[in-house]
């Protein structure tokens, strides 16, 4: 995944060979940012980075926050459109569109959450992402990102996202946002069948819903303004 950008949709299609939905679409959201939102940690109008199936986002605007997910596939902007409408949710739009130069948002949004979404961009357009949320925060707006930490996978995968460690992201983030704070995380995911590897060979503890917990940053920053 280092230069070319995955075919999402036809994975939000169920047409790479999971079996029900991604495994990282867990229906809510991952419990390092449920944390912060009971924290009171996400507020103002917030951007759903690479929202997916938008269960962070949704969950956002039930509390009362008006929030914008944006995603490249269009089965997930659909399907959370759709559980909007379905939970009368009037204070949420879904965009359909590349976060790495998506425009319209100049200054809006006081919090950005990236869950899960910053490991899946190929590496030489990280920073075109990170310009892109950049130009659309508010003046001291709040950015959080969980992303996989190297070792989160096995080393030989032919394809994986791209982890990162604390300096690599350090390094990437700090071009645009003043970081506040890195610290080791876990994202919770129900556990995939991979060729070749067993599925008992996971060497990560599973959460009490039975799903994988794999190694993470939590970073946490803002905009200088």
């Amino acid at each position: 995944m280092d230069s070319e950008v995955m075919d999402w949709d036809s994975v939000y299609r169920g047409e790479d060979g999971f079996d029900g939905p991604p495994p990282w679409s867990i229906g809510e959201p991952q419990p390092e940012l449920a944390a912060l939102i009971r924290d009171g940690q996400l507020t103002g109008d917030v951007l759903d980075a690479g929202c997916g199936h938008a269960e962070l986002s949704l969950t956002l605007a039930a509390a009362g926050s008006t929030v914008v997910g944006i995603d490249l596939s269009p089965t997930a902007i659909a399907a959370a459109t759709k559980a909007a409408e379905k939970r009368g949710l009037g204070n949420t739009t879904y965009v359909c569109a590349d976060i790495t130069s998506f425009t319209g948002y100049d200054g809006r949004f006081d919090t950005i959450v990236d869950s899960t979404l910053f490991h899946s961009l190929p590496v030489d357009r990280r920073d075109s992402y990170l310009q892109s949320i950049h130009r659309a925060a508010a003046p001291g707006a709040k950015l959080y990102v969980l992303v996989f930490a190297k070792g989160a996978f096995p080393p030989h995968l032919e394809t994986k996202p791209n982890e990162v460690d604390e300096d690599e992201l350090r390094a990437a983030v700090s071009k645009h946002f003043v970081i506040d704070e890195i610290r080791p995380a876990f994202i919770h995911a129900y556990q995939p069948e991979i060729p070749g590897i067993p599925p008992t060979a996971t060497p990560f503890d599973l959460d009490e819903k039975g799903r994988t917990k794999l190694p993470a940053f939590l970073l946490s920053a803002h905009n200088e303004g």
